[in-house]
C-alpha cells in the first residue's frame, strides 16, 4: 500500500476511534447485498410500504433497515393492520440487546450455472455445479463493528473474471472483512465488501458489486435526518505492466454528496477516477473529497487522470411511486463547434421506477445505457476496470430494457418474474481507445459493429426457511445475431443456483 494511502487510511480510522467516543453511538454490521432477506426488503421498499434507509447507495446497516421496518411497523398498528412480512423480518434482523454483542454463523451447500460468469446476460466461460460454504464472525464493541466472512467458493477458478490465483483446487475469497467505527454524524470504513452506487437491479455506473470487493478506505460525513451527506472512497486498483516490462501503479477514488432537497426529492452528486504511473503516488489533490476532481484534472497541476462526473436523483413522483436516474459523464466536449477532430463524449446512464401492484406485490422497470466508449481513455492503464473487470459497469455500447414484478412467497420468500431486453454492440471496456480523434469520431457513440439482441424471460426464487438459504435465477435466451454474427438466432438456458443450509449463534460480549 502507498504511503499516501496509509495516510489516508489512518487517519479515517483514527477520526473513527475519536469522535464515536463523544458521540455515545452503537455500531450495526452491514446487510449484505447476497443476503437472501434483502430482496424482501427491496420489495418492501419497492411497494413504498417502508422508507428506503440510503437511496441509490447499497449497502446499509442493519439498524438502519430495522429502523425503517419499526416505522412502517407502528404506523401499521397505529391504522390496525399490522404485515407479517415486516414483522418477520423485524425478528430476523434484531440482536441481542446491549453494545457489544457477537455473532458466528456458518453455511454450507452448493451452486450450480450454466455459465460460470455471474453475469447471466453476457454469458462465459463452461458449466457445472460446485460446492460452497462461508463462515461469518461479528462483534459489535460499542462504536465499532467488526465482520469477517471467508467462502470456500471452487468456481471461482474458473471464472474469467476473478483476479486472483487459478491453479487451487479448494479456492478460498474474502466475501467481507472490515471494521467500521459509527457515530452520530456518520463513519469511517475499513476493509472490503460489495457495494453498489445507484438504482437496484443493474450494476452503478460508478461504483458496483459486479466484480469482487477490494479492500478500501473511507467514510461518511451527515446530518442526523440525512438532510446533507458526503461519502469518500479510496482504494488501490491492481498493478499492470507497460509494454517495457515496467509496473504500473493504479488508484481509484470517488466521493458522492447528497442532499434531501424536499421529502420526496433526494439529489446526489459524485465523481470518480481512475490515476496511473509508472512509480506513481496517489496524490492529495486526487483524494480529496471537497475538491472536484474535474477541475483538478483540468486546471490543476496537469490534464492526468480519467474522471467520471454524474449526478443521481430519487423523486418519489406521485403516491407511491417513485423515479430515480443517474446519468454519467466521461469526457464532455464543450469547447469549438467542429467536431471531425475532436473526441466524442463518453456516457452512460440509467432511468429506473418502481412502486405497488395491488395489495402484496411491487413493480420495478429499468432502462440503461453506456455509449461505445464509455469507461475508457487513451490510456488504458486509467480504465474504469480493476484486473481488466469493471470497477461499475462492466460493458459499454449497450442498451437494457428491464421489467420485474415482485411477488412474496408468505414472509420468507420473493417470486420476481422478469422480462429483458439487452442490445450489446461490439464495443468491449477493455479493448484499445482509438488513438486519433478522428479515429474516435468515426465509430458510432452507440452500438459498433452487429448489434447482438437478447431476449430473455427469467423468474428469480430468494429466500431463508429454517437452516435453508436459496437463491435461483432462471430464464430462456433469445439471442439474434449471437456472437455478432448477423442472422444467427440461438435459444439457450441460463441460469444459478446457490443453495445452501446453515446454523449460527449470537450473544452478549461480557
Amino acid at each position: 500500500m502507498p504511503p499516501p494511502f496509509r495516510v489516508f487510511a489512518g487517519a479515517v480510522i483514527l477520526a473513527g476511534a475519536l469522535a464515536p467516543c463523544r458521540a455515545g453511538a452503537q455500531a450495526s454490521p452491514y446487510l449484505p447485498l447476497d443476503d437472501p432477506r434483502l430482496p424482501l426488503i427491496e420489495h418492501l421498499i419497492a411497494r413504498g410500504d417502508i422508507a428506503d434507509p440510503t437511496p441509490m447507495v447499497r449497502p446499509f446497516r442493519r439498524a438502519d433497515a430495522l429502523r425503517a421496518l419499526a416505522e412502517a411497523d407502528s404506523a401499521a398498528d397505529r391504522a390496525g393492520h399490522g404485515s407479517p412480512l415486516v414483522q418477520a423480518l423485524r425478528e430476523s434482523l434484531e440482536d441481542p440487546p446491549g453494545d457489544q454483542t457477537w455473532r458466528v454463523a456458518a453455511r454450507a451447500g452448493g451452486q450450480a450455472f450454466s455459465h460460470v460468469r455471474r453475469d447471466v446476460l453476457h454469458p462465459l466461460g463452461p458449466d457445472g455445479a460446485r460446492p460452497y460454504a462461508d463462515f461469518t464472525g461479528e462483534a459489535v464493541i460499542g462504536p465499532f463493528a467488526l465482520v469477517t466472512r471467508p467462502a470456500a467458493e471452487p468456481r471461482i477458478v474458473d471464472d474469467p473474471e476473478w483476479p486472483g490465483r487459478k491453479d487451487l483446487t479448494l479456492a478460498w475469497r474474502m466475501a467481507e472483512a472490515y471494521a467500521s467505527a459509527q457515530f452520530r454524524f456518520g463513519n469511517v470504513f475499513y476493509g472490503q465488501m460489495d457495494r453498489n452506487w445507484g438504482p437496484v437491479g443493474v450494476p452503478g455506473i460508478p461504483l458496483s458489486d459486479y466484480g469482487y470487493p477490494q479492500v478500501e478506505a473511507g467514510f461518511l460525513v451527515g446530518t442526523r435526518a440525512r438532510t446533507l451527506e458526503l461519502e469518500a472512497l479510496a482504494r488501490s486498483l491492481t498493478d499492470a505492466r507497460d509494454t517495457s516490462g515496467a509496473v504500473v501503479h493504479r488508484y481509484y477514488f470517488a466521493h458522492r454528496a447528497s442532499a434531501r432537497l424536499s421529502d420526496r426529492v433526494r439529489l446526489g452528486l459524485w465523481e470518480t477516477t481512475v490515476l496511473s504511473g509508472v512509480d506513481r503516488e496517489f496524490d492529495g489533490r486526487y483524494r480529496n473529497p471537497l475538491s472536484l476532481l474535474l477541475l483538478a484534472n483540468q486546471y490543476g497541476l496537469g490534464a492526468d487522470g480519467n474522471v467520471l462526473f454524474g449526478a443521481d436523483l430519487h423523486w418519489r413522483v406521485r403516491g407511491r411511486t417513485t423515479l430515480q436516474a443517474q446519468l454519467a459523464i466521461d469526457d464532455f466536449q464543450y469547447q469549438g463547434a467542429d467536431t471531425a477532430g475532436r473526441y466524442p463524449n463518453r456516457w452512460a446512464l440509467t432511468v429506473a421506477a418502481f412502486g405497488p401492484l395491488g395489495r402484496a406485490l411491487s413493480w420495478r422497470g429499468l432502462y440503461t445505457q453506456a455509449s461505445s466508449l464509455a469507461f475508457r481513455t487513451l490510456d488504458p492503464f486509467e480504465n474504469f476496470t480493476d484486473a481488466g473487470v469493471g470497477i461499475g459497469r462492466n460493458f459499454d455500447d449497450m442498451d437494457q430494457l428491464t421489467l420485474t414484478v415482485g411477488v412474496p412467497g408468505g414472509t420468507r420468500w420473493l417470486f420476481t418474474p422478469e422480462l429483458t431486453l439487452l442490445r450489446q454492440g461490439e464495443g468491449e471496456i477493455d479493448a484499445p481507445f482509438p488513438a486519433t480523434a478522428g479515429a474516435a469520431g468515426a465509430i458510432p457513440q452507440l452500438f459498433i459493429g452487429v448489434v447482438e439482441r437478447t431476449w430473455r424471460a427469467a423468474l428469480d426464487v430468494s429466500g431463508r426457511q429454517g437452516p435453508l438459504d436459496l437463491h435461483l435465477n432462471a430464464g430462456l435466451h433469445h439471442v439474434v445475431n449471437a456472437g455478432h454474427v448477423a442472422g444467427t438466432t440461438v435459444n439457450r438456458f441460463e441460469g444459478r443456483l446457490q443453495a445452501t443450509l446453515g446454523l449460527g449463534r449470537r450473544g452478549v460480549l461480557r
